[in-house]
């Protein structure tokens, strides 16, 4: 499904959330859910968390696997929903109440849990399952389709929350070593480890928009694993995962994790508003080898059309930026707030023009 994976075969990029149907009182058939298939650096009012949840790189000496186990497992947690038989996850039964399965972990001391959103999509009711087994109601604080990630707040009595440390995932070089806990197919509290098998990927959102400097890992996560941390070898959470690309519909060693630069922004946002709104353009693109992001496809109605941009132009420069790559472009929009007016400069026919564009709010 993504060319620049590199795929012969057609693989399914499975989002690994454990889903089973409930008919009446009774556990139906399992079964398992797929999903459909930018960051913002904005500064939010400060969240007030521990001293550990403050950002850190991943310097430091390696520690084991069963060290890092030890050091985070606490602050791991099975995620379990209720939702109607109408949700947006796909699965081979069309009535009945769902209830889904994935992972999680706390992220401050007032039972803030970070997720995968496309977890609790949907959901009618969330319990979240500690370490010890005791297991108690959670409510939706906030969630963000086009970075599938989400917060959930736990009521609990306060010595249950054990924050894990957030990393840095910039700092993150291929081959270094990872470990993945969470709950694959409902088992919780299980490790899986290997390593950081290239940075940079994309993944495509539960509202089919990008996700970028995705991680990829061979480390096994498997249906369940939805939203749990995978963590560097300093035992600090480097990012969130949530799927895998698999002809099978089981772990073939190709996973993907939503970096923690990401989830870190998101989730304050989150925790400080319970909604997060990414600028949008209303392009669809392509790369012209260091050139620019060349329109493809212009969308009716929406900022970049009502400018006059067109499919087949060239942008060159966004907001007084050089634009040299589809990623480049991406990453200046997703810099912008909606309502921002930004010039945007693009060759056509071989001519220059430059625009100014009021920048929408990105559909959900």
């Amino acid at each position: 499904m993504h060319a620049l994976l590199g795929i012969v075969k057609s693989p399914r990029i499975i989002a690994v959330i454990a889903i089973a149907v409930l008919v009446g009182a009774g556990l139906g058939a399992g079964a398992y859910a797929l999903v459909n298939s930018g960051t913002d650096t904005t500064v939010v009012r400060q969240v007030h968390v521990t001293q550990s949840l403050q950002t850190a790189d991943n310097s430091g000496s390696a520690l084991s696997v069963n060290s890092i186990y030890k050091l985070a497992h606490q602050g791991v947690v099975k995620i379990s929903v209720m939702s109607g038989g109408s949700g947006s996850s796909s699965t081979p039964f069309d009535q009945g109440s769902q209830q889904a399965q994935g992972s999680g972990f706390v992220y401050d001391t007032r039972g803030d849990v970070i997720t995968n959103q496309h977890v609790v999509d949907g959901a009618q009711s969330i319990k979240v399952t500690f370490w010890n087994g005791k297991s108690y109601p959670a409510r939706l604080v906030g969630s963000d389709a086009s970075t599938d990630t989400a917060v959930v707040r736990v009521d609990a009595p306060a010595g249950t929350f054990h924050p894990l440390t957030l990393g840095d995932s910039n700092a993150l070089q291929v081959g270094d070593g990872v470990v993945a806990i969470g709950s694959p197919f409902g088992l919780e509290e299980t490790v899986t480890s290997g390593i950081v098998s290239a940075l940079h990927r994309q993944m495509t959102s539960p509202n089919n928009f990008t996700i970028d400097n995705s991680i990829q890992t061979d480390a096994a996560i498997n249906h369940g694993n939805s939203g749990g941390p995978l963590l560097n070898m300093a035992g600090r959470v480097i990012g969130i995962t949530s799927q895998i690309e698999s002809d099978s519909g089981g772990n073939d060693g190709v996973g993907f994790a939503v970096p923690s630069n990401t989830a870190r922004s998101i989730a304050n946002r989150l925790i400080s508003t319970g909604k997060v709104e990414h600028a949008y353009l209303g392009v669809e693109l392509a790369d012209i080898a260091g050139n620019g992001a060349r329109v493809s496809q212009v969308v009716p109605g929406k900022p970049a059309a009502q400018a006059g941009i067109q499919a087949g132009d060239v942008i060159t420069s966004f907001g007084g930026k050089k634009i040299t790559s589809v990623d480049e472009l991406r990453a200046a929009v997703d810099a912008k707030h909606p309502g921002n007016t930004v010039s945007v400069t693009f060759t056509r026919g071989g001519s220059q023009q430059t625009v100014t564009v009021t920048l929408a709010t990105r559909p959900s």
